[in-house]
């Protein structure tokens, strides 16, 4: 299943409301099991992003469904990256020669 990688910034209603948090993240977790996925990690972060969030979904369409419906909470802006495991990795390489 593929693997996403997000970097979350806090929007001033997010930092606002950021008692609230937790029970965004629940949220977010039920949705991703409601389009066949998983969150495997959260953290917390200091620095550039706020929070680092890792998850599955079965496809891309799945993904961009979930960054969309909780991006427009208005809570969270969002950088999402493909992640590749290490198993995926190495096949990707072997093909280079």
């Amino acid at each position: 299943m593929p693997t996403y990688a997000t970097l979350i910034n806090w929007t001033d209603q997010g930092v606002r409301s950021v008692k609230d948090s937790p029970k965004r993240l629940d949220a977010a977790k039920k949705e991703l099991e409601k389009l066949g996925g998983k969150l495997t990690s959260f953290h917390m972060t200091q620095g550039m992003y706020d929070a680092i969030l890792m998850f599955e979904v079965p496809s891309d369409e799945a993904a961009a469904k979930f960054l969309l419906k909780t991006g427009s909470a208005g809570y969270v802006r969002t950088t999402t990256l493909k992640a590749y495991t290490e198993a995926e990795y190495r096949k990707i390489l072997e093909g280079l020669g």
